[in-house]
């Protein structure tokens, strides 16, 4: 009961430009190849059902945001899971999808590979040419193969890797602080190493990948989490899933909450389903886009 307390699921407001992204792309389904010219990976002109994403539109609104970064665009890759159980195009297709947006910040929040090392060397390949700031945070599947080895690939391609600590960048000239939370599923979370000397006040945006890591967060802080780890449910049964997942520790599934005057956005990922051997059902895949607006934004509208 506790747990249905503090987890209070909310429907963030969308604009209406974010309805017609949506839109244009068929309710969310990535048509991209039909309209970016020749593929490197595939020549066909059509996508198959394999290759598939949805690309959803968020819009949060912020206590505490600096007033520079009203508007404030950033894009979440997460649960990439590179191998067998995900389409490399589809991995491709979600890099050039988060580019076209020009984000001014982009977030990885963990799971590249499941439970080979042989994919390995592709995380790098498939994951390289993300343009702008990166930063990104390790998962449970990512610390049992090989996270030194994730880490060093990542940093190779010029992307910032958190594990409990933070890092202080200038976006639309005023300074945003990146806390990233190593994963909690593995019992590798310091929420107290992480905002050891980070500022107090500002735009702060947290970064880990098991999403009851934000019940560890300081309350009311006006903070915004961003995971992944539950691929939206995986095989949604309507509140049978959801009981599983309540059972199992993991009541935060898909999409917005709000938890002890803080904000959670769990992505529900970018691998498996769709010709893999792990089957989705109702939580098909994602790369999610966000907009911060400032809490007057809110009372305006």
């Amino acid at each position: 009961m506790r747990l249905r307390r503090l987890a209070r699921r909310t429907t963030p407001h969308v604009s209406s430009a974010a309805h017609a992204y949506r839109e244009t792309h068929h309710g969310g389904r990535n048509e991209l190849v039909a309209r970016s010219g020749a593929d490197p990976l595939r020549e066909e002109r059509r996508l198959r059902w394999r290759d598939h994403f949805s690309l959803s539109e968020n819009v949060l609104f912020v206590p505490h945001l600096h007033a520079e970064h009203d508007g404030l665009r950033i894009a979440q890759l997460s649960d990439v899971h590179v191998g067998q159980a995900t389409s490399a195009l589809r991995i491709r297709r979600a890099v050039e999808a988060v580019n076209e947006a020009k984000p001014d910040l982009v977030f990885l929040t963990g799971d590249y590979v499941t439970h080979s090392p042989k994919p390995l060397p592709r995380v790098r390949e498939l994951l390289a040419g993300l343009q702008g700031p990166v930063y990104a945070v390790l998962g449970n599947h990512d610390h049992w193969v090989n996270g030194p080895y994730i880490r060093e690939g990542f940093e190779r391609l010029g992307y910032t890797v958190l594990q409990n600590e933070h890092r202080l960048v200038h976006v639309k000239g005023a300074p945003v602080t990146v806390l990233g939370i190593d994963d909690g599923r593995t019992g590798r979370d310091d929420v107290e190493a992480t905002f050891r000397g980070a500022p107090e006040g500002g735009t702060r945006l947290v970064l880990t990948h098991a999403p009851p890591t934000v019940e560890k967060l300081p309350a009311h802080a006006g903070l915004v989490q961003f995971s992944g780890h539950t691929h939206g449910g995986q095989f949604v049964v309507r509140g049978l899933t959801e009981a599983i997942f309540r059972r199992a520790g993991q009541p935060y599934i898909s999409g917005h909450y709000r938890v002890n005057g803080n904000q959670l956005y769990v992505n529900r990922g970018l691998g498996f389903g769709f010709g893999g051997p792990y089957l989705r059902r109702g939580a098909e895949p994602e790369v999610a886009f966000f907009t911060l607006r400032g809490e007057a934004m809110a009372v305006a509208s």
